[in-house]
């Protein structure tokens, strides 16, 4: 699992490669400290390259998405697959998130 972070139009992009699952999680965590700091603006995580999601990736969307509400910021979930979007539905994240 790979984050690449970048700055673009005022909004901070995390670009998601690989596998979100539970050793990935753990992994990614010291980036996913680093995301929460940015809450405050506005946090796009492009799921373009994301290939699966488990219940620990799901996790760390949350983790983001209350970092965000405290700070009054806003986390976006752009470009995700037919299998994440499905996911998204079963556990209630669509309504959770924007999607774009």
């Amino acid at each position: 699992m790979e984050i690449i972070t970048t700055r673009q139009n005022g909004e901070t992009i995390a670009c998601l490669i690989g596998r979100l699952d539970t050793p990935a999680s753990q992994e990614v965590a010291p980036q996913i400290e680093s995301l929460k700091e940015d809450a405050a603006g506005t946090l796009v995580l492009d799921c373009s390259k994301l290939s699966y999601i488990s219940s620990s990736g799901l996790r760390i969307f949350l983790t983001l998405r209350k970092a965000a509400a405290e700070k009054g910021g806003t986390v976006i979930v752009q470009d995700i697959s037919d299998e994440i979007r499905s996911v998204f539905m079963m556990t209630g994240f669509l309504n959770l998130f924007t999607i774009r």
